[in-house]
């Protein structure tokens, strides 16, 4: 059975996570928070924090499916550079618990979730709480996460079993 799905807002400083139940087409929200690493650890330090977060939410969940951001290159090389190592630890994680991965492009998240490619963070929050209205997410890293969950299920409905 396939019906749980775990998005992921990934990010180095508040990594937002989501988990999501679908039965019979139904959204069921599970929990979200966000895993913060402090900006003046050692990288490594900071990482193998992340990892073992992760690792704990996914042994206590068992989630089905990961769905997290793709990342997107910004104007910051360096920047950019700590969130392909914040998706590295993120994507060990999730496959040392046999979780298969998919990624989305934030366009594809938006556009999945409000129709448009460039929506605002704010237009994300506000279709996240009419499509899961009684989840308890509460940063905008919560919403993205979940808005990343739903993407998948919205994308591939065929990938999960429902009962």
């Amino acid at each position: 059975m396939q019906n749980k799905i775990i998005g992921i807002d990934p990010s180095l400083t508040n990594c937002g996570w989501g988990i999501i139940e679908i039965i019979n087409n139904k959204i069921t929200y599970i929990d979200s928070r966000n895993i913060k690493t402090t900006t003046s650890s050692p990288m490594a330090e900071r990482l193998r924090l992340l990892h073992q977060e992760l690792d704990l939410i996914l042994k206590k969940y068992q989630p089905d499916i990961c769905a997290i951001e793709e990342v997107f290159i910004n104007n910051n090389p360096t920047s950019s550079l700590k969130l392909g190592h914040a998706r590295g630890a993120i994507m060990l994680s999730s496959s040392l618990n046999s979780i298969p991965i998919y990624e989305y492009s934030p366009t594809k998240i938006k556009k999945s979730i409000v129709g448009n490619g460039r929506a605002d963070k704010n237009q994300v929050k506000y279709m996240i709480k009419q499509l899961i209205p009684l989840n308890k997410a509460q940063t905008e890293h919560e919403f993205d996460a979940l808005a990343t969950a739903l993407c998948h299920f919205f994308i591939n409905p065929n990938l999960l079993t429902n009962e």
